[in-house]
């Protein structure tokens, strides 16, 4: 049981980091920092976009419109966070009730 809890929350930590990876190379794209004219930039850029804006998609729809810039990577840190919290206190909870 304890391989399970620490799994969930390494992909929970890894999650973390590709969003934050995602919006600094959002940035760095836009800014003309990078170009994605380079194959290495366009395939880093596409799989972190891929994993990340299936979990932005719905937060970005419920916010309003704040002209150019997006906080919805902050709210999903956010989120990512607090089911990190949860999952720590569900375990804990387990563990206190002797069902670890």
């Amino acid at each position: 049981m304890n391989a399970l809890f620490w799994l969930i929350s390494e992909l929970i930590r890894l999650y973390f980091w590709a969003v934050i990876l995602a919006a600094v190379m959002s940035n760095l794209i836009a800014f003309n920092v990078l170009d994605t004219r380079n194959r290495l930039v366009w395939t880093v850029a596409d799989f972190l976009y891929r994993i990340t804006e299936p979990a932005l998609r719905p937060i970005r729809s419920m916010l309003p419109n704040f002209g150019g810039i997006d906080i919805s990577p902050i709210i999903l840190i956010l989120l990512l966070q607090a089911l990190q919290m949860l999952l720590s206190e569900a375990q804990m909870a387990l563990w206190r009730q002797g069902m670890y």
